[in-house]
């Protein structure tokens, strides 16, 4: 059972998300505010966040969670569509977003596949070992990650993401791979968010629009990190 808060002021929309996952044997807690949601947040395994909401805008919240709780998940609702709005939500620290209307069933299946992830990197399941790479250096074991001797500051995703890549670097890992062992294997979504992820990568290890990349972008295959 996870602790997971709802931060929706349709009444509709929180009701039955209440109610489904509630059924899945989660504790569900609703806030239409937030303000309402600043208690429940606190002690919470998840967070479904909206982003309009009559005190002011969820991003503000989605920010604050990255800050002071790195490790929680939290999956933006939105009726905003445009390409900028999904760069910002998902920059300013939310691991997924959902556009309205949502399939339930989809949705669910993301919430689940997110508290798997992030119960797999909670202490005591770690994994050790540096993988180096150019002027990388990933510590599995300690999900840390060094660009010569600057440590960068990830969220998890991210974190896993630039591991993944790590794992096969210099061969190209197909975007398909990627969902399945990043995300989940029974990702239904579409696989913009992981270009999104890699553009948020590339930004935080201190790449330059315009200039040369780590990570480069294999059309219509995936993605390879360059081992020089």
């Amino acid at each position: 059972m996870a602790r997971i808060v709802i931060v929706e002021d349709d009444d509709l929309i929180a009701t039955s998300l209440a109610r489904a996952l509630g059924a899945a044997g989660h504790d569900v807690t609703v806030a239409a505010t937030l303000a309402a949601a600043e208690a429940p947040v606190a002690d919470a395994d998840l967070v479904l966040c909206d982003l309009g909401l009559p005190d002011g805008d969820g991003l503000d919240l989605i920010t604050t969670l990255a800050r002071d709780q790195p490790g929680l998940p939290v999956v933006a609702l939105t009726a905003r569509a445009e390409e900028g709005d999904v760069v910002a939500r998902l920059a300013s620290g939310a691991v997924d977003y959902v556009t309205k209307p949502f399939r339930l069933a989809e949705l669910q299946a993301r919430i689940e596949a997110h508290l798997r992830q992030a119960s797999a990197i909670r202490p005591g399941g770690r994994r050790g070992g540096v993988v180096r790479v150019g002027d990388l250096a990933i510590d599995r074991g300690a999900r840390r990650v060094m660009v010569g001797a600057r440590e960068v500051a990830l969220r998890p995703r991210e974190f896993d993401l630039l591991a993944r890549l790590a794992s096969d670097a210099g061969d190209v890992v197909r975007r398909e791979d990627i969902m399945s062992d990043v995300w989940d294997e029974n990702w239904w979504g579409s696989t913009k968010t992981l270009d999104v992820h890699v553009n948020a990568l590339r930004r935080k290890l201190g790449e330059e629009p315009g200039t040369p990349s780590r990570i480069t972008a294999i059309r219509g295959v995936g993605y390879r990190l360059e081992v020089a």
